[in-house]
């Protein structure tokens, strides 16, 4: 049975490292907030995955979002 090699490329960017040092250091301050709920982050893993899931909503297009038109589809 074979298995699959990963690429040695990097699994997140630059961003997302950005996004995560931030929640770390929100998180040792206090000051970081789950989402729906607004409870303090006290879980080191919940915070990377809030700094992850914000690299990723922020690198989203807004076209990416949008519906697509009646117009643009044509007949």
């Amino acid at each position: 049975m074979a298995t699959k090699r990963r690429s040695s490329g990097r699994r997140y960017g630059s961003t997302a490292g950005r996004k995560v040092k931030r929640a770390m250091h929100e998180r040792k301050r206090g000051t970081l907030r789950s989402g729906r709920s607004g409870q303090k982050v006290k879980s080191r893993k919940q915070a990377i995955a809030i700094g992850l899931s914000e690299a990723r909503r922020a690198a989203r297009s807004p076209l990416d979002d949008a519906e697509p038109s009646s117009a643009a589809q044509g007949s």
